[in-house]
């Protein structure tokens, strides 16, 4: 499932629409500037898999980033791809065509709050940034375990907090714009999400983990500053009562395209961002 979906909803519908749009270009560019890290949360992953899975299921699946690069590393695998947004599941069928894939990689729209979909018996389902958004996860859990052939492996993966970008001191402005924006969005419930391991296990789950993988730098400035504009554009309606006027200031001025001081100008910026992971197999 997107991110932070729970800051975006909205009763009228093409708003929504374009906020989804929007989240599917910063999930893209997600993938992009975390390079490796993923593959490394996914070697982690499935090496409890017992072997190279048939079916895998990428619950939440978002743009399609799990679903693609697992059906990448197991070639021989048929990867259903979930989620409720119609948006994110067309960006899911337009890469898999674009990657050759589009006879592996299955696009299944469902909202798993309401129902569970027939995705028949699978080995490996994927989690990421999509177990904390469900209204009751122990009942996805018990779902997923049905689903998973004896041995097979549910792989849960969270981000460790939201990315960072900006240095400490950008040069106007108090020090610490990020950090001040992180707490408030975090005391908002942006990526709240708990140690999964004992309700993994109270699931009847055998856990391993939970592993955490780090992702930083990036060989092209001009790509950071653009996942960085994205990103603070993201964040900036939720901070509009939740910080100060002077805070609000400076982030207008990075994000305004004439401002000498925008984003896109800068080369002190730098990606960081951690994510990690449980293991957890049916016995």
């Amino acid at each position: 499932m997107t991110e932070h979906t729970h800051s975006l909803t909205s009763t009228d519908s093409s708003h929504g629409h374009r906020h989804e749009e929007g989240l599917a270009r910063l999930l893209d560019l997600d993938a992009a500037m975390s390079g490796t890290s993923g593959d490394e949360v996914a070697g982690w992953a499935t090496r409890y898999a017992g072997g190279s899975p048939d079916r895998i299921a990428d619950l939440g699946s978002g743009t399609g980033t799990g679903a693609l690069a697992l059906a990448r590393r197991f070639p021989a695998a048929e990867v259903l791809a979930v989620d409720r947004s119609p948006v994110m599941l067309e960006r899911v069928r337009a890469a898999a065509r674009e990657q050759g894939l589009e006879g592996r990689v299955h696009a299944v729209p469902a909202d798993l709050d309401q129902e569970w979909p027939a995705l028949g018996a699978v080995d490996l389902v994927w989690a990421s940034s999509f177990l904390h958004e469900v209204a009751d996860p122990g009942a996805v859990l018990g779902h997923v375990r049905g689903a998973l052939r004896p041995g097979g492996l549910l792989a849960v993966v969270e981000l460790d907090g939201l990315p960072r970008f900006l240095p400490e001191n950008l040069g106007f402005g108090r020090p610490g714009l990020e950090s001040r924006c992180h707490r408030v969005l975090a005391d908002a419930g942006w990526n709240a999400h708990p140690d999964w391991r004992p309700l993994l296990e109270a699931a009847g789950f055998e856990v391993h983990g939970p592993h955490t993988v780090s992702a930083s730098g990036h060989e092209d400035p001009a790509a950071t500053a653009h996942y960085a504009q994205a990103w603070l554009a993201h964040m900036r309606p939720a901070l509009q009562e939740r910080v100060g006027a002077d805070d609000l200031a400076v982030l207008d001025r990075l994000l305004a395209p004439d401002s000498p001081e925008t984003l896109r100008h800068r080369r002190d910026l730098s990606f960081r961002a951690g994510r990690t992971v449980w293991a957890a197999r049916r016995p």
